[in-house]
């Protein structure tokens, strides 16, 4: 099966770019797999790209910037859409001529602006599926109205969270559109899990208010009063930089947290802690959540819309505490820095967790739709709803997809045939 992604800008950083990159990383290793990055700034990618994975830019700024179709407004990509003023004539001209001469079998798009241009302009043979990186609340009324009107084209949409597929299907009314979640996927580890004994609290992510970092350093201050020998590292790098060093400085904590600047990967940081920390007003899904999970560390988190709720099982592998709620997220974070053993326990119970977000049980899910995407297009009849919350991924899925395949495997390869 050849899948073909369609991305904003794969030579970035962010989140969406490295859920991209992971899914089609562990799809490669079954399918031909292929990243189209509408934009392009830089000769390399910041991340690491899988050499089994095809890229393409379709706009390169460094050259392309002044061309005079670029300095015209786009029309297809929805005006609403946050990245809108990044889009243009030339660029809705290169993706439409990519999606008419796609060979690909299944087409994904990952924002919603790019999820449009899908909709509209993927040939009906491919399957086309959108996926929501963010939350339905998370747009404009205006966006929801453009995008109401044109996801009744695509195949399936998916979302990073049970929550908010839920949402969209009382929200948007999408008949025929198959909606599902799917979460995003973490690497296996390369290194040894977090020993539980380092006095080391650990957060990451982009210095932004959203994250709420200012509340994590003023409820440290609470556990640096009792426990002076811990430290909190925050990684990343952000407009709130100055901001959050005034914070320390005032708080006198220049013994006590530090921001480390940005570091990539995050595993080998991860490992150095005990106690993972997230503090965001707004987590539509929650990589570093994961991230932290997946290297044995039990993670202290708001409990805010959507992803936390759904990956941290509160007293087990971590806990959840009020969005903004300072005196309980100083409470719950003293809790495992007292207690030695209950600590360890629930790192321990933090990695076994979290392997349900694992490369091979999501890349099982993603491979059960689809197929089932695929033998619908081909029979015209509608894809069957999933039948379980895209959220309960187990073992077993390795058994269902296979199950699929080799039920599905002869359709496919004919409608591949026919495809090209």
């Amino acid at each position: 099966m050849k899948i073909s992604f369609l991305l904003h800008n794969a030579y970035g950083i962010g989140g969406t770019i490295t859920t991209t990159f992971n899914l089609a990383h562990a799809l490669a290793e079954r399918h031909e797999v292929e990243i189209v990055s509408a934009l392009r700034h830089r000769e390399d990618t910041s991340l690491t790209l899988d050499p089994r994975v095809r890229l393409r830019p379709l706009v390169d700024l460094r050259h392309e910037k002044d061309h005079p179709l670029h300095l015209r407004p786009a029309k297809v990509f929805p005006a609403s859409e946050y990245r809108y003023k990044q889009y243009s004539e030339l660029t809705d001209r290169r993706i439409g001529e990519l999606l008419a001469t796609t060979d690909a079998d299944v087409a994904i798009g990952t924002r919603p602006g790019l999820n449009v241009h899908l909709a509209l302009q993927a040939p009906e043979r491919t399957v086309r599926i959108g996926q929501e990186h963010l939350t339905v609340d998370n747009h404009s009324p205006r966006l929801r109205r453009a995008l109401r009107r044109a996801y009744p084209r695509l195949d399936a949409l998916t979302t990073v969270t049970e929550a908010d597929a839920t949402a969209y299907r009382r929200k948007m009314r999408l008949p025929g559109v198959r909606v599902e979640a799917l979460p995003n996927s973490v690497p296996d580890p390369s290194l040894p899990p977090a020993g539980g004994a380092a006095p080391y609290v650990v957060a990451a992510g982009r210095l932004v208010p959203v994250k709420r970092y200012d509340l994590l350093i003023g409820a440290f201050a609470t556990v640096a009063a009792e426990r002076p020998d811990w430290q909190l590292r925050i990684y990343g790098k952000g407009v709130e930089r100055d901001r959050l060093r005034r914070l320390i400085d005032e708080l006198d904590l220049h013994n006590n947290v530090f921001l480390m600047g940005a570091a990539t990967p995050m595993e080998a940081e991860w490992v150095k802690g005990s106690i993972a920390a997230a503090t965001s007003d707004f987590e539509p899904f929650g990589m570093t959540i994961v991230e932290a999970m997946r290297c044995g560390l039990p993670v202290v988190s708001t409990d805010c819309p959507h992803g936390p709720a759904e990956i941290i099982r509160d007293g087990e592998d971590g806990r959840l505490v009020p969005v903004g709620d300072r005196n309980a997220l100083a409470s719950a974070l003293l809790e495992l820095v007292r207690d030695d053993d209950a600590r360890r326990r629930m790192g321990r119970t933090a990695l076994d967790n979290s392997r349900r977000y694992a490369p091979g049980p999501v890349v099982a899910q993603a491979e059960a739709l689809f197929d089932a995407l695929t033998v619908a297009k081909a029979t015209g009849r509608p894809a069957a709803p999933p039948a379980r919350p895209g959220r309960a991924l187990v073992a077993g899925a390795y058994a269902a997809r296979d199950a699929a395949l080799a039920a599905t495997d002869s359709m496919v390869r004919t409608v591949g045939k026919a495809k090209r």
